[in-house]
């Protein structure tokens, strides 16, 4: 007995040496010969059917139907399902009926990869099926996998549900929920049209360090790590701003990047520590023309992934055609809570604060007050595209001073649905400005703010250099894509979210379960039947495993006496 498999599995890998006693190699290393798809001949055949004659293409087996000497199997590609039918004496002309007989029927399982040739044909039912003359196994499975039941209008009422599991093993979650693929090659639609719409401009891609000796572009704590050759700390970067902007320095008119940032922070349903930024930066432009730009990008996203700008999200249908409303910081914290904070001092706005219910703790300066006012009562009221501009000065390091207003920058963030998921600016190029700035965020870390920005005297350098007019963006790909989608979580967007270390199972001795009170002769049968911890067993139903052990003992054909039903119970106690 193999300790930690079930019973299932077991049989799998007693198939797995059987196949290779027959000389069938279960994981063979040439290529298959793949000419269509499940999609293509469904969509395509009763249109074409002379072209469908010689078909050859691959897939799982996810559900089959012996009759004897004739089978149908639906046959599972990255493209969906088909059906496919084999009958024993085409496959098998000759006496030798081994291949259907004891590979096919016996040895094959739920869940394997499959290479087939044949022929498109359309059953008696009107089912547009492939008539096998000839099948490969690919690759074995030696898990089994969940098996989702569906009624008759198609709704799961048993399948892979839980997110624990289904985020920790995406590669089981998209094979049996194959409708969840969706979300993802909308994911990619969102990108790549973004990426032609900046490219149709004469923006250039380009890519800048993940690992950075500063963490800046952002006010957020970072991760540590350490270069061993270099003997120096560095940093996963928490943005990529300042680099993009070294190369408006250094002549580019534009330039983009879609890339991975990290931050050391909480999680929850729209915060991954590791997520996807786009950030592009244009010379001569300023803030109010990046609104512009902003709207015709996200119209032209809404109608390559739904073929309108309007997009349907939770209760809400969202416009993503401009002109988008605007509100100024200030004017959004009264319009909300009536109150007017654009002349407190930074004492007055912690009573405010106070007197709402908002905890505040005294490392917080004037911009962190205001941000956390704005958060709590204002945030959550912004359902259609929003655009929330010109923030106190203490709230922005690297934006540029308002043109009109004392004490603020030229910055807006794009609020949808109650969450941010862009932010831009017309850009600090005044290197002194910019130097003051950052000695405030020194202070501000001096009071115990983690998240303030550290001195970057490499960045002044390159502004001393001189940069011209410049506007920036930062957009949230994971948000961006949850509302595409329609998914109130960041976790259903991304294929592998971070988890918490996957909990262990305590591995049971035989002595173990004997301790429990399971008599020695049973552990075994006990194991077959998928308990292979003591607290699997406690966790199950008492009477269903006294009905199983009988089976069990059928099955087996053990000359075991059975134990009582108020043994069995006592095993729960």
């Amino acid at each position: 007995m193999s300790t930690g498999l079930s019973e299932l599995e077991i049989l799998r890998r007693n198939a797995l040496t059987q196949l290779r006693e027959l000389g069938i190699d279960p994981y063979p290393p040439e290529g298959y010969e793949i000419n269509t798809n499940a999609a293509d001949i469904l969509a395509n055949y009763e249109n074409n059917k002379e072209a469908y004659q010689k078909v050859s293409f691959a897939g799982r087996i996810m559900t089959r139907r012996i009759m004897g000497s004739a089978a149908f199997v639906e046959i599972q590609d990255s493209t969906g399902r088909i059906q496919v039918y084999l009958k024993r004496d085409e496959l098998c002309p000759e006496e030798d009926k081994t291949l259907y007989n004891t590979v096919f029927k016996k040895l094959l399982d739920l869940g394997d990869f499959i290479g087939i040739k044949g022929y498109v044909f359309t059953t008696q039912t009107g089912e547009i099926s492939v008539h096998v003359t000839e099948f490969k196994l690919l690759a074995k499975s030696l898990k089994p996998l969940p098996i989702v039941k569906r009624d008759e209008d198609g709704n799961i009422f048993d399948g892979f549900t839980d997110p624990e599991l289904r985020y920790r093993q995406r590669y089981v979650d998209l094979t049996v929920n194959p409708d969840f693929k969706q979300i993802f090659i909308t994911r990619s639609k969102v990108i790549n049209t973004m990426r032609a719409y900046f490219d149709e401009q004469g923006w250039m891609e380009v890519e800048t360090p993940i690992l950075q000796a500063i963490h800046g572009g952002a006010a957020a704590r970072p991760f540590n790590t350490h270069h061993n050759t270099l003997d120096m700390p560095l940093y996963l970067r928490i943005a990529n701003e300042l680099y993009l902007k070294r190369l408006i320095v250094a002549g580019f008119d534009g330039v983009y990047e879609f890339g991975k940032m990290f931050r050391n922070e909480g999680m929850d349903r729209t915060h991954n520590p590791e997520f996807t930024s786009m950030e592009i930066y244009v010379a001569y432009k300023d803030y109010i023309w990046m609104m512009g730009m902003v709207e015709a990008c996200l119209e032209k996203v809404a109608l390559a992934t739904h073929g309108s700008p309007i997009v349907k999200v939770g209760e809400h249908e969202i416009n993503f055609a401009g002109p988008y409303e605007k509100l100024t910081m200030y004017e959004s914290i009264q319009k909300y809570t009536g109150i007017d904070v654009s002349a407190m001092t930074e004492e007055q706005l912690k009573e405010t604060c106070k007197s709402l219910n908002i905890e505040v703790d005294p490392s917080m300066g004037r911009g962190k007050l205001v941000d956390e006012l704005f958060s709590e009562k204002v945030e959550a009221n912004l359902i259609q595209p929003t655009y929330i501009t010109d923030y106190p000065i203490e709230m922005t390091p690297l934006a540029k001073k308002h043109r009109s207003s004392e004490g603020l920058v030229e910055r807006f963030e794009l609020f949808v649905m109650g969450k941010e998921i862009g932010n831009a600016y017309t850009e600090l190029n005044d290197p002194i400005d910019q130097k003051e700035r950052f000695e405030d965020q020194l202070k501000l870390a001096a009071r115990g703010d983690d998240e303030a920005m550290a001195m970057d005297d490499d960045f002044i350098r390159a502004l001393e250099y001189g940069m011209p007019p410049t506007s920036g963006l930062g957009i949230g790909i994971d948000r961006l894509v949850m509302l595409m989608t329609n998914q109130s979580t960041i976790q259903e967007v991304l294929f592998f979210p971070q988890m918490r270390p996957e909990k262990k199972a305590k591995i049971t001795t035989d002595e173990d379960f004997v301790n429990a009170g399971i008599p020695a002769e049973w552990v075994q049968v006990i194991r077959k039947m998928g308990f292979n911890t003591v607290e699997d067993l406690a966790g199950a139903n008492a009477n269903k495993v006294f009905n199983d052990l009988g089976g069990m003992r059928k099955k087996l054909k053990l000359e075991l006496a059975m134990p009582s039903k108020e043994d069995v119970t006592a095993w729960f106690s």
